[in-house]
């Protein structure tokens, strides 16, 4: 068992309590596990994710509490900085619907890390008081309850349980049709790679033992890796037809379709998994895939870390991912307008383009020759009087 497992087992052993089955409203089903296949092992689930997980990874975390906010930007844990923690967190939400986050808390119940939790399975249990734990069987058969105010979790799917969200069952299909293709091509290869054919010999009432002789002398000398030219050389008392090999493997279009089936499933294009898409399929992937996931971590981090006196003192987590890291230098160069007129600061400008900050950057400049629409409409009233005051002392 690794130290990082060994963290979470040796939790449940504080919890004192004892438990019954855990009974959702409307269902009596509490233990939800993965579902048996890891669609992670493929290579489209692994290039749906990774851009997903990548991006999410480079948002900046944001605390009222300036302590869980460098332990969320710097350290979460002792295994991994804020980037990699966000990358896991997303991972797992992709591939379980579900990523579960251990609060960690000392004996002055101040927050010392966050842990996103490895599990094959869980359990929802009810303690003897009426509170909710969650049981969680870890990938090396270990165990360990957590009460449910400790776990910040995300969901995806969020549909029939009020636990987990649902399982990833209808990709399955689809990934077994991927995979089926991809034997069906290297057994094509295979089976045409090789010189086929039927010997004939000229020799009149052979026993079956030579013309077994003769067909594995034939193959020796040239149906394996060492006959690299293909060709076979026969004296006038054999015959040798070539037999043709065409076996019917799924066209390209085919093949593609799956592939999208499986890129529409995760909500993703090709031109963002290559790195290819444009400034507006790019703010598309942010709006629809980046922030609403953000978002979500947020409010489950805000409401789970703070009591409800700091919740009324505003007191937030948040992730700041500027949709601005995206757009082409054209549309950025445009941006600079704002900064004379005050809506952006020169340092806010200068994070645009990732360049660093300058020593006073981060006051606000205006333009002389702008004025309010109150002042102009005042400006504009005041006009004729000051007009009419000229003339009479002409």
């Amino acid at each position: 068992m690794n130290k990082f497992t060994q963290l979470f087992s040796g939790l449940g052993k504080h919890v004192k309590e004892s438990f019954s089955t855990w009974r959702e409203h409307g269902s009596f089903r509490s233990i939800f596990s993965s579902f048996g296949k890891d669609i992670y092992k493929s290579d489209v689930v692994k290039s749906c994710v990774r851009p997903l997980a990548e991006h999410t990874s480079k948002a900046n975390p944001r605390c009222t509490n300036k302590q869980i906010e460098r332990l969320l930007q710097i350290r979460p844990n002792a295994y991994m900085n804020g980037k990699d923690f966000l990358y896991k967190v997303r991972t797992m939400y992709e591939v379980q619907n579900a990523a579960f986050i251990l609060i960690n808390r000392n004996n002055l119940m101040q927050v010392t890390g966050f842990y996103p939790i490895p599990y094959n399975s869980i359990e929802a249990l009810k303690s003897d008081k009426g509170n909710l734990y969650i049981k969680f069987y870890m990938p090396d058969s270990q165990e360990t309850i957590i009460a449910w105010e400790d776990l910040a979790v995300v969901r995806k799917d969020y549909f029939k349980s009020d636990i987990i969200g649902d399982d990833n069952n209808s990709l399955i299909e689809t990934l077994d049709l991927i995979n089926t293709t991809n034997q069906g091509i290297a057994n094509a290869v295979k089976s045409t790679a090789n010189l086929r054919g039927i010997i004939q010999t000229k020799k009149a009432m052979l026993k079956d033992d030579n013309v077994k002789a003769m067909k594995d002398k034939f193959v020796e000398d040239y149906m394996n890796v060492s006959n690299e030219g293909g060709i076979a050389a026969l004296d006038s008392t054999y015959d040798f037809t070539p037999l043709t090999m065409s076996p019917t493997v799924t066209n390209w279009a085919q093949m593609k379709e799956f592939r999208e089936n499986v890129y529409r499933y995760f909500g993703i294009s090709e031109n963002v998994i290559l790195s290819k898409a444009n400034e507006s399929e790019w703010d598309a992937f942010y709006e629809s895939k980046i922030e609403p996931f953000l978002l979500a971590l947020g409010l489950e981090l805000t409401s789970k870390i703070f009591t409800d006196r700091e919740l009324s003192l505003k007191n937030e987590v948040m992730f700041e991912s500027s949709r601005m890291a995206y757009a082409s230098n054209a549309t950025k160069l445009a941006m600079v307008s704002m900064v004379d007129r005050g809506a952006l600061v020169p340092n806010e400008w200068r994070q645009i383009f990732n360049l660093p900050p300058l020593p006073g950057g981060d006051e606000p400049l205006r333009r002389l020759d702008t004025i309010t629409v109150s002042e102009a409409d005042k400006k504009a009233k005041d006009e004729p009087k000051d007009k009419a005051e000229e003339e009479d002392s002409e």
